[in-house]
C-alpha cells in the first residue's frame, strides 16, 4: 500500500520537564516505576490539504503524591494529504495511525532523551506503542 500523505516537516513543538526541588527528585527516583505513559493525538487543518498533527506524550504519576515530576513532549508533524483522499475514515486513519507510526521512533528518542537528561538515565519504554491497534480499538 502506498502512503496517501507526505511529511513536509516534523519538529518538537513543546517540551517540558518539571521537578520542583531535590526532595521531589529523590522521591521520584525511587518511585518512577509507578509513572504511566499517556498519548494524545490532535490535528488542525491548515490549507491546501496541509494538516498539522500533534502527537503528545506525557509521563506522569497518576497517584495523589505531593512530590511528583512531570514530563511532556508535543511533537508536530506537517503533512500534505494526497488529493485522492476524500473519505473521513481515510483521513482519520492517516492522522491517528499512519503519521504517528512513521514519526514514533524520532518522538520516542526525543522523549527518552528528555527523561534521561532530567536525571533518570535508566528509564526505558518497554512497550512500543501500536498505533494500528489503538486505532482499531477505537471502533470496537
Amino acid at each position: 500500500m502506498t502512503e496517501k500523505f507526505k511529511i513536509l516537516a516534523k519538529y518538537i513543538k513543546d517540551l517540558s520537564s518539571e521537578t520542583p526541588d531535590i526532595e521531589t527528585y529523590i522521591f521520584v527516583k525511587d518511585n518512577i516505576s509507578k509513572y504511566q505513559m499517556n498519548i494524545d493525538i490532535t490535528s488542525k487543518a491548515l490549507k491546501n490539504k496541509l494538516i498539522e498533527v500533534n502527537t503528545t506524550l506525557k509521563f506522569e504519576d497518576k497517584e495523589a503524591n505531593e512530590k511528583k515530576s512531570y514530563y511532556e513532549i508535543v511533537y508536530a508533524t506537517i503533512i500534505k494529504v494526497d488529493d485522492d483522499v476524500k473519505e473521513k475514515k481515510d483521513m482519520e486513519r492517516i492522522i491517528l495511525c499512519d503519521v504517528p507510526t512513521k514519526i514514533y521512533p524520532d518522538l520516542e528518542n526525543s522523549f527518552l532523551n528528555l527523561i534521561h537528561n532530567s536525571g533518570h538515565p535508566s528509564i526505558k519504554i518497554e512497550k512500543k506503542i501500536d498505533f494500528k491497534k489503538l486505532y482499531n480499538e477505537r471502533f470496537n
